[in-house]
């Protein structure tokens, strides 16, 4: 008999330079499945920022959701050690702790998704179904509800941030020549270690060449 429930798993800037990575996670009973559909839910990535929120607060009302924020030192401290495929399996095996009579698609971010399907099995309930798939957040809609409130919560840190800096806004990925603008500011000589910076990704050690700290081991635990 399929379960009662139907969840999803996704995250929200894995890849980001700066803020934290947030894993979200969103169940709904089976037979409200097609509520996802009605709400136009899909791929985070596809919708605007202010379509996310709303989505967000209709989620609330139809389904449960459960999020993770992982700050830039415990990512710093998985890259070194373990790996983010590591840390992201310990964070979605948190977020489905307790959801008996559920099954779980996730998001593959091993390039295996069966693999990565077969480490959640392994630590998950007994008998608990999960599966996993690549681009699952277009594919099915209770993954793109989990990407929806990640990504706005994920959203939300990066603008506080920001705001924090008196900066204005930016994708906070290595990519966007804004972000970059705000990271070399904030990474002049003499600087305090801005906290929100991820110290692992390649693109810190270039900005930080002028400062002599370019090996993975140069940066704050």
């Amino acid at each position: 008999m399929p379960s009662r429930w139907i969840g999803g798993l996704d995250e929200a800037g894995r890849g980001s330079w700066m803020g934290p990575m947030v894993l979200g996670a969103f169940r709904l009973p089976r037979k409200d499945l097609g509520r996802l559909t009605e709400l136009g839910v899909r791929d985070s990535k596809l919708l605007t920022p202010a379509r996310r929120s709303h989505l967000a607060s209709e989620l609330a009302r139809c389904g449960e959701i459960r999020t993770r924020s992982v700050p830039p030192r415990v990512i710093d401290q998985w890259v070194r050690r373990h790996g983010l495929n590591d840390l992201e399996i310990r964070e979605f095996l948190h977020l489905i702790r307790g959801w008996d009579d559920t099954e779980i698609i996730a998001d593959a971010c091993d390039v295996d998704a069966e693999r990565f399907a077969a480490r959640l099995r392994a630590g998950a309930p007994d008998g608990m179904p999960i599966s996993a798939h690549h681009r699952a957040d277009r594919t099915f809609p209770v993954v793109g509800a989990a990407s929806i409130v990640a990504k706005v919560r994920r959203d939300r840190s990066v603008a506080r941030i920001l705001a924090g800096l008196g900066a204005g806004p930016a994708s906070g990925y290595p990519s966007d020549p804004k972000t970059e603008a705000v990271v070399r500011a904030c990474l002049r000589p003499g600087a305090p270690w801005p906290p929100w910076l991820r110290a692992s990704w390649t693109t810190t050690a270039r900005v930080l060449g002028a400062r002599g700290r370019t090996t993975l081991d140069d940066f704050p635990p």
